[in-house]
């Protein structure tokens, strides 16, 4: 077998395979002697029919199945011979097989790109002091009590008003016609969020039960939802029912109920503040590796291959309908089209594929690897934030095939504290660095 590769990009090559016409023959006579011994040919006994015969019978099935067998025992090995190895399904160009002449076929490929990453030690970066203050533990109180909270018709005969809960009878309607599929008898609308479209909050504020208002709204050409994007529609609508959320007080019975292991309203206070500031150092740790990777990222220059930008794509893309699905809805039920999330979605695969490949680069060069220990550590670290049992965890990832998977991510992971630990580390008050982001965009617009 002879091999040679040629280089059509930074993230393209093609390799040509020549297989000797001793091996084509080897590969062949060994076919037909299969075929011969089970080949049922009239005029001719089991075995004994001449192998022009059966070339008139099978050659074209002994072609194609010769042809795949020397492919998937060639291909492997030529891989491995140049070290271009395929990022996906590679393209074949192949000659027809023939007795006696040697058999020559191309695969071009897409691979991961050969590169340098420069510079990325010592560098200054900033990071924000964690900060948790008595109003953000008072607003996550305030949140527990009103997911604890009751939605209670109103009894007295009094207009909506804002925090209400509105419920709606609806018909979309486009010059006349009513919008198929738009269309609901029992839609909730909470006053003053403006979720489904802010013509609602304003046409129903003030209104009463029993009230059929009319409702024009005009929108946006990208309007996540197909049936009413770009669209000018007339809603007409009856309201059924108004609710307001009803919210206990807090208390240490209430406390109590919620089935935690604090007693009081003080044990809960310090174990909201426990968790807000894991979460805000969680945060702050997080966008501290952001900006540090995208300071590499903006000095480094890389071609990224498509089919891993399209396998990101679709991951994000499958990631948001697993959501839904959990949610008991779908992409179609929520209006969305998945080629458009794809392409809505390609600026930040491409960018989350070129930091992908630079911690892969830099793991290589700093000669990091992950250890049996850190993927230990990384099912009980997975065990805790889920609360499940770590066991249970080792066999869903086993039994999915996601444990490479995991292994990629904890291998970024422990480069990324790397890169953490050789930078400069400059810390700023909460808030300093959004307004330093916005002046700077100030500036340049």
């Amino acid at each position: 077998m002879k091999t040679s590769v040629e280089e059509l990009s930074p993230v393209k090559k093609r390799i040509r395979i020549e297989i000797d016409a001793e091996e084509v023959n080897k590969s062949l006579n060994r076919a037909y002697g299969e075929i011969r011994k089970q080949a049922k040919i009239p005029g001719f006994r089991p075995g004994k029919a001449p192998r022009k015969i059966l070339e008139s019978y099978y050659g074209s099935q002994v072609a194609d199945d010769v042809t795949r067998e020397l492919i998937s025992e060639s291909f492997p090995k030529a891989v491995d011979e140049v070290s271009a190895y395929p990022l996906g399904q590679p393209v074949l160009e192949k000659e027809p097989l023939k007795q006696g002449e040697r058999f020559v076929y191309s695969a071009v490929m897409e691979v991961r790109p050969e590169f340098e990453v420069k510079d990325y030690l010592d560098l200054e970066v900033e990071k924000e002091k964690p900060a948790v203050t008595e109003d953000h533990v008072l607003k996550r109180l305030e949140e527990i009590r009103e997911q604890n909270g009751r939605l209670v018709s109103i009894e007295e005969e009094r207009p909506v008003q804002e925090d209400d809960f509105v419920i709606i009878e609806y018909e979309g309607f486009e010059n006349g016609q009513p919008l198929e599929g738009v269309k609901s008898s029992n839609q909730m609308v909470k006053m003053g969020r403006n979720d489904f479209h802010p013509q609602f909050d304003e046409v129903l504020m003030g209104c009463k039960k029993g009230d059929e208002p009319e409702i024009q709204a005009t929108f946006e050409a990208d309007h996540h939802n197909p049936k009413l994007a770009g669209k000018n529609v007339v809603f007409s609508t009856k309201i059924t029912d108004i609710k307001e959320l009803q919210v206990p007080d807090v208390t240490d019975e209430f406390v109590k109920g919620l089935g935690a292991d604090v007693q009081d309203v003080e044990g809960l206070k310090a174990e909201i503040e426990k968790g807000l500031i894991a979460q805000e150092e969680a945060r702050v740790d997080r966008e501290l590796k952001d900006r540090l990777l995208e300071k590499i990222a903006q000095g480094t220059d890389i071609q990224l291959p498509r089919v891993l930008v399209d396998a990101e794509a679709a991951s994000s893309v499958e990631r948001l309908a697993g959501r839904l699905r959990m949610g008991g809805s779908s992409l179609e039920a929520a209006g969305l089209s998945e080629e458009k999330l794809k392409q809505d979605m390609m600026p930040a695969s491409e960018k989350r594929v070129k930091e992908m490949l630079i911690l892969g680069q830099i793991a290589k060069q700093e000669e990091i690897e992950l250890t049996d220990e850190d993927l230990e550590e990384g099912y009980r670290n997975l065990a805790e934030r889920t609360g499940q049992d770590i066991d249970t965890l080792k066999k869903y990832y086993e039994a999915r095939g996601q444990v490479d998977s995991l292994r990629d991510h904890l291998l970024e992971e422990k480069t990324l504290n790397y890169l953490v630990d050789h930078a400069k580390v400059l810390e700023k008050e909460k808030g300093e660095l959004s307004q330093e982001k916005s002046g700077e965009e100030d500036k340049i617009s």
